[in-house]
């Protein structure tokens, strides 16, 4: 995927098991971020700064979608925990992950494993020719990612 690149629709289960396609939200523009698994220390950071930042993005016109390769129940759980006020979609089956070359690669305790990288995409309103990508965070850290996503949308302060 590459910047102005035409982003195909899909379709995904939410925490709920709720059908939710990218077109639901051709007229807004899509914060969707990848994540590589509910309830981990990283990731929830990721969720909850969205969480802290939603009503800013909401109040935009932003639409939030988190994605893993989690099933539906361990989205639910993670959403539940957490209070997140935002679509998480299931890829267990990793059609999506793949479809965006996200699979990648990582050592843990010392072995190399494949896993999700951890990755955001803004994706633009469809404005008669369909919905582009705008910006890609490739390897997200969590911890201020949030805040890179805001300055990206112009939604943080001038004094910022």
């Amino acid at each position: 995927m590459q910047i102005n690149d035409k982003v195909e629709n899909f379709t995904l289960q939410n925490q709920d098991g709720e059908t939710v396609n990218l077109t639901d939200f051709s007229d807004k523009p899509v914060v969707l971020f990848f994540y590589p698994r509910a309830n981990t220390s990283g990731c929830t950071i990721e969720a909850c700064g969205f969480r802290d930042a939603f009503q800013k993005l909401q109040q935009a016109g932003v639409v939030v979608l988190g994605i893993s390769r989690d099933d539906v129940k361990a989205q639910k759980n993670f959403h539940r925990k957490y209070n997140l006020p935002y679509n998480l979609l299931a890829d267990p089956d990793m059609t999506l992950i793949n479809r965006y070359d996200l699979l990648r690669p990582k050592s843990m305790y010392g072995k190399l494993v494949k896993g999700v990288e951890r990755t955001t995409f803004i994706i633009s309103p469809d404005t008669g020719s369909g919905q582009r990508l705008v910006h890609i965070f490739p390897k997200v850290n969590p911890e201020n990612h949030v805040e890179e996503v805001l300055a990206v949308l112009h939604l943080t302060p001038a004094h910022a």
